[in-house]
Order: structure tokens, then C-alpha cells, then sequence
């Protein structure tokens, strides 16, 4: 019941978190939700997955094999040299799945033409900081993005100041404010150097009150029996 829920907030809503704990399901839900949005709504063309290498190599594919209703989708592999990467991506597939690290090289690849209409970022807390080379690269093409997916079951590992570039990527500063210096003036207090910050009271209960309609959370302990 609780990977249907999944499934269902994904296909309810266009762009979404899952911040599910490990033994949850998070990658067979998003598949199932994927076959369904491109074999039966017709909604999706061209999905991408961006995931830590050796996920990127090893899991998704495999998962999808294991599954009558998803083992028919293809997908295309996009690790390795230059030359793997681009000879992958000329494949035809429903699903082209990259490392995090090729993420910045992916889009300059495209630059205008960026052609995924659905991306799932797998661990999407490696794109918490502001600064890094993969957010900004994505950052540049999220508005030609119809469909966005982030999985995680540790989206917050460093505190709610990780929140704040994943929640961007979805959509594009709303909740939590186009800046992450607006985001940390409105729920943080600084230290007299500006070095630290400590919530505000109350903030915690704000922030997902702002995040709920996007973000399913769900723990292990509440769901699995064993």
C-alpha cells in the first residue's frame, strides 16, 4: 500500500519529492510510475536518471527486470569516456540514466535542446549545495523539465539548510525562496560572525508546512514489518 501512495504522488504530482528510508521501494514505485506515464498517459517521452555511479551502472536497470509491468522498458546507460556517453545517448531508449558527476557535461552537451521531459535524481541530496557545479548545471534547464523526481531517505543529513537547493530544483524558488540567502534570513538565526545558523522557532513546522503538497516522507519503522 505504501509503494501505491508512492506511485501515486509522483503521477499526482508533476514535479515531487520521495523521501523514503532504504527497504522502501523508492526505485521500483518511480519505474512503475514511469511506465505508466509513458505507455499509458502518453505524458512522458524521454526520461532521465541521474544517480551515483555505481547505481547509475547497476540498480535501475536491473530493478526494472525483476518486474513484469516494467522489464519492457529500455534503457541506455550513459557512464564511462566521452565517446560511451555520447554513443549511449544516440540509443534509442525510454530511459537514460547518467552519474551525477556527467551532469554538467550532459547539459552543455544539449545546451538549448535539452531533451528529457522527465528527470528523477537518485540521492537527490547530493545536490544540496547551492554551490556545486551539477545544481548549477540543472538549474539552467529545469524549466524544460515537465516531470522532476527526487529520492532520498536522507534529504536533510546536515540539517534543513540541505532543503533548500533540492527544493529549487522543483520548483524554482517558490516555497522556500529564490535565494538561499532569503531561504536562511527566514527560518535561521546567524551567530554574531554569520557563521552559524540555528533555526528559528517554529521554523521547522513553517518548512513543511510550505513542502507538503511536494514531498512524500516516509520512515521505515512506520511501514515495514520484518
Amino acid at each position: 500500500n505504501y509503494q501505491l501512495r508512492a506511485i501515486k504522488h509522483i503521477l499526482d504530482t508533476h514535479k515531487c519529492a520521495l523521501f523514503l528510508e532504504m527497504g522502501l521501494g523508492k526505485t521500483i514505485s518511480t519505474l512503475s510510475a514511469i511506465d505508466e506515464l509513458m505507455y499509458n498517459s502518453y505524458e512522458v517521452n524521454k526520461t532521465l536518471i541521474i544517480a551515483p555511479l555505481r547505481v547509475a551502472n547497476t540498480t535501475w536497470h536491473k530493478e526494472a527486470s525483476n518486474w513484469e509491468h516494467t522489464k519492457g522498458l529500455r534503457f541506455s546507460i550513459c557512464t564511462g569516456t566521452d565517446k560511451e556517453r555520447l554513443a549511449a545517448l544516440q540509443r534509442t531508449a525510454d530511459i537514460y540514466v547518467i552519474n551525477r558527476e556527467n551532469v554538467k557535461w550532459l547539459v552543455e552537451h544539449y545546451k538549448a535542446k535539452f531533451p528529457f521531459d522527465m528527470v528523477v535524481i537518485d540521492e537527490s541530496s547530493s545536490f544540496k549545495s547551492h554551490a556545486s557545479q551539477r545544481f548549477k548545471a540543472l538549474k539552467k534547464v529545469i524549466h524544460k523539465i515537465n516531470r522532476m523526481v527526487l529520492l532520498t531517505g536522507t534529504p536533510a543529513s546536515n540539517g534543513y539548510m540541505d532543503l533548500w537547493s533540492q527544493i529549487y530544483l522543483l520548483d524554482g524558488g517558490q516555497r522556500l525562496g529564490r535565494t538561499i540567502t532569503q531561504f536562511r534570513s527566514t527560518y535561521f538565526e546567524s551567530d554574531f560572525m554569520g557563521f552559524k545558523y540555528e533555526l528559528r522557532d517554529g521554523a521547522v513546522f513553517k518548512i513543511q508546512e510550505k513542502l507538503k503538497d511536494l514531498v512524500l516522507s516516509m520512515q521505515t519503522d512506520d511501514y515495514l514489518e520484518l
